[in-house]
């Protein structure tokens, strides 16, 4: 395609995900700039696999790459660390998670949450008042570790239906994220989501079981469980056992 950009004023709908720019182009993945972060643009976006991505100083820049990063839950790589780690954790007095119990924290913390070779965040404080309205219209989720009453690590995720979208995770404990991340995916095991969108490659997301899958393959999937009825947000100890009993 044209390495033109589309430019969105407010109220203009998005280009669709297929228009994004290709490999040859200066940034692939990036579909336009402009818009608006309300919650039904936002909404909209996430429909056609799009989210907003952007620095301090940016406009709004939002992207559809292709390939995209997916991790199905049912292909979840449990590494033996991290089993113990998840045993230790459920049989401890005063560990639990909690879902939705304090998604502001989440989502500040993710902000502050420094990034090898990165200065700055994505996260910037639009971005934060934008989830956490969407969050108030039951559209983003936090799942969080919580150890003696401290948040000590936790992750946001957008959802629509079924088609659950991970954003960011934090940790200001060993492994805490890890294990924020592992309940997410009882829970989605348990509730019959089978992919959890992670965007982008990186070696932590592949050492956990995701993979890439053609962009078509995943907007495929989007459109059908969008329309399917979401999980309860919520986290019984027992959804442990989607993990642990295998």
């Amino acid at each position: 395609m044209s390495s033109q950009l589309p430019w969105l004023a407010p109220g203009d709908p998005l280009p669709q995900p297929n228009d994004a720019w290709g490999a040859d182009d200066p940034a692939p993945g990036l579909l336009a700039a402009g818009g608006t972060l309300d919650v039904a643009n936002l909404c909209a976006a996430y429909a056609q696999a799009t989210f907003p991505w952007y620095g301090p100083g940016q406009p709004i820049l939002w992207w559809s790459p292709d390939p995209r990063m997916v991790l199905p839950v049912a292909q979840f790589r449990l590494h033996r660390s991290l089993r113990k780690t998840l045993q230790a954790f459920r049989a401890r007095p005063g560990c639990e998670i909690r879902v939705d119990g304090a998604f502001k924290a989440v989502i500040t913390a993710c902000a502050a949450k420094e990034r090898e070779g990165q200065t700055g965040t994505w996260i910037v404080p639009d971005m934060v008042r934008a989830y956490t309205a969407l969050h108030a219209a039951g559209h983003a989720h936090s799942v969080e570790t919580w150890v003696d009453g401290e948040l000590r690590g936790g992750l946001y995720c957008v959802a629509l239906g079924r088609a659950v979208f991970g954003e960011s995770m934090f940790a200001h404990a060993t492994d805490a994220s890890k294990i924020a991340l592992a309940a997410l995916v009882c829970l989605c095991r348990v509730h019959g989501v089978e992919l959890i969108d992670c965007q982008q490659n990186t070696r932590h997301l592949a050492s956990l079981g995701a993979h890439e899958i053609p962009r078509d393959r995943f907007l495929a999937h989007v459109e059908q469980a969008r329309h399917q009825p979401g999980p309860p947000w919520q986290f019984d100890p027992l959804y442990w056992n989607a993990l642990l009993s295998r």
